[in-house]
């Protein structure tokens, strides 16, 4: 929880794994260990003043939003798990370096028997920081430089640049963040970037620049986004051997669209959960704000989680997805579905099956896929409690299909064709958890109800990544 100082109005015992001190650090007054609790749980206190030293260019009216509930703590184990909470808003708003808090008796004429005077020490980050990092997904690694402007008008305001070199796509762009005072979680982001990515299984190469414009706010127990995009696309072929239906898609568009998002995320860990579930349900509208794409897409994720006997964990997954041409323009190569590869349904090469022309695969209007795994300790547990915990044993079922519809046709046509010809596999691997950055697997594939065109991985894949079915 940090540092926390704190002199006793009395002789006050405190309970050190609470406060990130030990007991042996504290010499006990000669009472017993019952008055002590009541002592520190039911004496009242009164906080007559929070000072924060420290700021330099902060706005002391952003700060007033967050340490507003010290004022309202009634004993003093109340004020030190509000300050401990202050604390920790005050370092979620990213503009502070260190956060110390001390809790003293109040002083002057004006001082309260059982007054106390609560002081957060804080340490502001410098007005520009860099950073350097890797990132990996989905089955990709990257290289990526950030310059950051922290707390630009003092307001917890952060302007970002990061420029991004990968395997596959190459990225730079300007974002600016703006949280509302009292409510971190409701914010604002403006992004203007540019963004080149290789499509291998489609032979194909895009280029989008493009700006956007996000609010975020939490409701209830969700999380939701509203975004508007405007993108210049340009597409083009990866190699002089791609299809006749990927040069047909080759040229300029703009894409102008409205989206919304909304998460519940349960889970205790996004990378290798043992307990709870996610549902994350995704539209996007475009072509009535502008453009030559019109569309209505929407897609969803499943996850439940679920801790068993011996320390393993079944994990169920599903995902599903629909997109809606707006007249009578086909939809764009760039705004399909892709299914396939060792994040999604293992035993498939990456993005490679569903429709395809001469090799290069299209992507659906529609799809859905679903898994189950079993995660294990590692046989004998070696290395456990260190190392060898990041290890687990994992046994997996997958199933999926992706296609076009007919959108003439009826709902019970289209929930036929996407119970055809299903493609489904299953194996086994070793999973390495890389913190809450990536997770990695090798595992071995058998694939099953294998289609004409569909591209297989039979035997060992490797995968890495964040989002995995």
């Amino acid at each position: 929880m940090g540092t926390v100082h704190a002199r006793s109005l009395d002789p006050l015992p405190m309970h050190g794994p609470e406060l990130g001190v030990q007991a042996d650090d504290i010499d006990a007054p000669e009472i017993e260990q019952e008055p002590k609790q009541e002592v520190l749980e039911n004496k009242d206190v009164v906080v007559q003043r929070v000072h924060i030293d420290g700021l330099g260019r902060t706005k002391e009216d952003l700060l007033t939003y967050e340490i507003a509930e010290v004022f309202r703590a009634k004993n003093l184990i109340d004020v030190m798990r509000r300050s401990h909470e202050a604390r920790q808003k005050l370092l979620r708003l990213g503009i502070f370096r260190k956060v110390e808090v001390v809790i003293d008796t109040s002083r002057g004429e004006d001082a309260l028997p059982n007054g106390l005077d609560v002081t957060f020490e804080v340490t502001e980050l410098r007005r520009m920081t860099g950073s350097y990092n890797t990132m990996v997904g989905n089955n990709e690694g990257s290289m990526v430089l950030g310059l950051k402007l922290p707390n630009v008008f003092g307001r917890a305001e952060k302007l970002t640049f990061q420029f991004s070199y990968g395997t596959k796509e190459t990225s730079y762009g300007l974002s600016f963040f703006k949280p509302q005072p009292g409510n971190f979680e409701r914010n604002i982001s403006v992004n203007v970037y540019k963004v080149t990515g290789q499509f291998p299984w489609s032979s194909l190469r895009e280029t989008d620049r493009g700006v956007s414009a996000e609010l975020s706010f939490p409701v209830w127990k969700t999380n939701q986004t509203l975004k508007w995009e405007g993108v210049w696309r340009e597409l083009g072929c990866l190699a002089r051997t791609a299809s006749f239906a990927v040069r047909e898609e080759s040229g300029h568009s703009l894409k102008s669209s409205l989206s919304h998002a909304m998460v519940i995320d349960t889970r205790n860990s996004s990378i290798l959960p043992r307990r709870g579930g996610l549902l994350k349900i995704h539209q996007e509208l475009a072509g009535y704000t502008g453009g030559d794409a019109s569309f209505l897409k929407e897609d969803f994720e499943i996850q439940l989680n679920k801790s068993l006997f011996w320390d393993s964990v079944l994990s169920a997954s599903l995902w599903g997805g629909l997109l809606l041409p707006i007249g009578e323009k086909p939809t764009s190569i760039a705004d399909r579905f892709y299914l396939g590869g060792p994040t999604s349904i293992r035993g498939f090469s990456m993005y490679s099956m569903g429709p395809q022309s001469e090799g290069d695969y299209l992507g659906g209007e529609a799809y859905w896929a679903g898994g189950l795994h079993l995660y294990t300790p590692l046989p004998f547990r070696p290395g456990r409690g260190g190392f060898g915990d990041l290890f687990r044993t994992h046994f997996f079922l997958n199933a999926g299909n992706l296609c076009n519809l007919n959108y003439g046709e009826g709902p019970n046509a289209h929930l036929k064709k996407l119970a055809e010809c299903i493609r489904w596999s299953y194996g086994l691997g070793i999973v390495l958890r890389l913190g809450n950055i990536a997770r990695l697997e090798l595992n071995y594939c058998i694939p099953m109800g294998v289609q004409s065109g569909d591209r297989i991985c039979d035997g060992v894949q490797f995968g890495a990544g964040i989002r995995f079915l």
